[in-house]
């Protein structure tokens, strides 16, 4: 059977956002925006894991690994926007959203689309980011590697 590596770390990264935000709203910190912030590290760290793997297998392709990494990203940031939305309706829906949005980037009265809709394009964004970032790092591992 094929790992399919993309699936299992996009996973890992929604288990990984999931988990901080619980502790943080169990903790009461969930309106502190710069621990928020916090959750890029949770993504980076699944798509470090996916460009890793796929070095370490031999995949060394530049741009398949960078759509890799982005897909790994983007599948968690999309799995963790859908448990945000059931997380919503579960804490009383708009008015918990108000609570939530009081404290972000958002201003005025906005729905559950918006506001997870917004924070879906923010993530896919810094997914590719990311997934680039790190393209570089393992890039240039690969150019010492074969230079040697």
């Amino acid at each position: 059977m094929k790992e399919n590596i993309v699936l299992k770390n996009g996973i890992l990264i929604f288990l990984g956002i999931g988990l901080f935000f619980l502790l943080m709203d169990f903790f009461g910190l969930a309106s502190k925006n710069y621990l928020r912030s916090l959750n890029a590290f949770i993504v980076l760290y699944g798509i470090y894991k996916t460009i890793k793997h796929n070095y370490i297998n031999g995949k060394v392709d530049y741009l398949e690994n960078l759509f890799s990494g982005f897909l790994t990203g983007v599948l968690g940031v999309f799995l963790g926007i859908l448990g945000l939305i059931v997380f919503i309706h579960i804490k009383g829906g708009e008015s918990y959203l108000n609570t939530l949005s009081d404290t972000f980037f958002f201003v005025g009265k906005i729905n559950i689309i918006q506001y997870c809709g917004v924070l879906f394009f923010e993530g896919v964004a810094s997914s590719l980011i990311g997934a680039f970032v790190l393209m570089q790092f393992y890039g240039s591992i690969e150019v010492i590697r074969q230079t040697k």
